[in-house]
């Protein structure tokens, strides 16, 4: 049995849990482990719980119990009981229970079936008939800040903004449970709020439960109420926020390290409570931060770096698509741009900016509608993506595109072996082991975690050895030690790689790694800059919708200049003061 949540939550209704499992195990067909092994676990009525733990532990697994696609769907051995406000999923259709539990799953876009935003929105009231189906229709294209894209095309959505249509989409039947798989997952920082703003409003309005699968820990500070760690198939413990994040070394254990901000308030001023948010950490450190240093002033400067001979370059880019009516739909609009040798470049800016769209002309497998790109000095017009390959590679955001054979040791085989190299065996070999996936070896990719994917395709993209390595949201959907494993791997490739281009929303490998940021906006490049001067300029990041790590808004507000981007760097330039004698820290108070 698990230590339960019993604190800074909702008492305990009289009425049965949403969510009550007894004796639960469960293993996929052909699988030699179960997937989940002896669930006991209880979610009360109104509780906003966040599912944690390493990719591969069962989280999801769990959480599709709650809906019937396991077994149903998802067949298997299944032992022991879930029931969902009091009914047993056994007992009923995946149709029956779609009323009582709401899903987002991560593969999100497979659940857009509609051609419309609107029509996708309204599918699930009036196919069940309800009355006032308009009236949820406009609620929930309201609550995700998406009522400006009702009329278009779901096809025509970049990945975020259809993130948020599913989204959208299960709201507008309030389910008494709603599940979202990786809810920030692929959109920008602002956005992401925004998501779980709608969410938390939902739970606290209508007292809906609701239960996240998430990696970020600052969003389970912020936002959920309980937690439960899960490992090897069983959860570990269910407990408080606030609980759970004072167990921070077990979460790191287990690949979920603490928010900045508590790992901060923790080396600082260890007798404080764990923070949840910055504004505790502000409050929390406030004795031992220095005197506040002179804000820098002015715009966004250029990155300066030397000229170094061009990998890439784009004239004059105007890229974009017809609508249905026939109108032109701009999403990049007059784009310049040279990538240099040894540059490590984020490409950043709200969903729909034009990030993937820059990155797919990058590979010549789309030629702009007007302006020149050039990858080694070729022109993309003039030759076919095929041949571009050697210089060039591109990691899709959906990693289970990636899998076109029947092991990942074949995807990435696929490209050397093709191009003839003797020593393929040897390079997958080393490539697996360097993305920790030697023991998945012989698994389809695409029955791999949504973690295991995404070091999956980096391992096929490393095969390659591509002077430019284009990657559209590396570190999405993973859990923190894989997510840092990635960096890691993207700091040793400059060996083989001249230029690597990440398109991301994760601002905290921006700050980690990135040397140069490229900002989009509405098609257009309006910054290119360093992290450091791009996360001090505010009125800029809330133009895109971007928001500054946790250490560099938390560093800011202690009235550091310039702000640090990482905890390290806020040690080394608080420690000092925090080890000092209680007369030394009143003078710098």
């Amino acid at each position: 049995m698990t230590e339960s949540a019993t604190a800074e939550g909702p008492s305990a209704p009289a009425a049965a849990p949403a969510v009550e499992v007894e004796g639960l195990t469960f293993r996929y067909p052909g699988a030699d482990r179960d997937s989940l092994r002896g669930v006991d676990l209880r979610l009360e009525r109104g509780d906003f719980t966040a599912v944690v733990g390493g990719n591969g532990s069962g989280k999801t697994t769990l959480c599709k119990t709650f809906n019937g696609l396991v077994p149903t769907y998802w067949s298997g051995t299944f032992e022991g009981s879930v029931r969902v406000l009091g009914r047993d999923t056994r007992g009923e259709t995946v149709a029956a229970l779609s009323h009582l539990v709401g899903y987002v799953y991560q593969d999100f876009g497979n659940q857009l079936v509609r051609p419309t935003v609107r029509d996708e929105v309204s599918f699930a009231p009036v196919n069940f008939g309800l009355a006032d189906h308009r009236e949820r229709t406009e609620e929930a294209l309201e609550l995700c800040g998406i009522g400006h894209l009702a009329g278009r095309f779901t096809w025509q959505l970049s990945g975020g903004q259809q993130h948020l249509v599913a989204l959208a989409s299960v709201m507008s039947l309030r389910p008494g449970v709603v599940v979202v798989d990786e809810p920030v997952a692929e959109l920008d920082p602002a956005r992401a709020d925004a998501v779980y703003e709608a969410l938390a409003d939902l739970n606290a309005r209508t007292g809906t439960t609701v239960v996240v699968v998430e990696h970020h820990a600052e969003y389970v500070a912020r936002y959920a109420r309980s937690v439960v760690l899960m490992a090897d198939g069983a959860p570990v413990w269910h407990l408080p926020t606030r609980q759970a994040l004072e167990r921070a070394e077990e979460l790191e254990r287990h690949g979920i390290p603490a928010p900045q901000v508590v790992r901060a308030v923790r080396a600082l001023a260890p007798d404080s409570p764990a923070p949840l948010t910055v504004d505790e950490a502000v409050r929390a450190l406030r004795p031992v931060a220095p005197e506040p240093e002179p804000p820098a002033v002015g715009g966004v400067p250029p990155a300066e770096r030397p000229e170094a001979e061009p990998v890439a370059e784009l004239s004059g880019v105007r890229h974009g698509y017809r609508e249905v009516g026939g109108g032109w739909s701009p999403v990049l609009d007059g784009l310049d741009l040279v990538l240099r040798d040894g540059e490590r470049v984020a490409l950043v800016g709200g969903n729909g900016a034009g990030k993937s769209t820059l990155l797919r002309l990058l590979t010549g497998l789309k030629v702009p509608r007007e302006g020149t790109v050039r990858v080694g000095g070729t022109d993309t017009r003039t030759v076919r993506p095929s041949a571009l390959a050697d210089r060039v590679c591109y990691l899709y955001q959906r990693p289970e595109q990636m899998f076109l054979k029947d092991s990942v040791a074949e995807d990435v085989a696929m490209f050397p072996r093709g191009r003839g190299r003797e020593d393929t065996d040897a390079l997958v070999a080393t490539v697996l082991e360097r993305v920790g996936l030697s023991d998945l070896a012989d698994r389809d990719g695409r029955l791999l975690s949504g973690g295991q994917q995404r070091r999956a395709t980096l391992a096929v993209g490393l095969a390659m050895r591509p002077s430019l390595l284009l990657l559209d949201e590396p570190t999405s959907s993973l859990d923190t030690a894989s997510r840092e494993a990635v960096i890691a791997m993207l700091d040793t490739l400059a060996d083989t790689i001249r230029c690597t281009v990440v398109a991301t929303h994760d601002m905290h490998l921006v700050a980690e790694w990135a040397e140069r940021v490229l900002v989009l906006d509405g098609g257009r490049l309006v910054a290119d800059t360093t992290p450091a001067r791009l996360f001090v300029a505010e009125e800029l990041m809330a133009a895109v919708g971007l928001v500054a790590p946790q250490v560099t808004r938390l560093g800011a507000r202690l009235g550091m200049s310039p702000p640090p981007l990482s905890v390290d760097g806020l040690l080394a330039r608080l420690a000092p003061v925090a080890a000092g004698t209680d007369e030394e820290r009143r003078e710098h108070a």
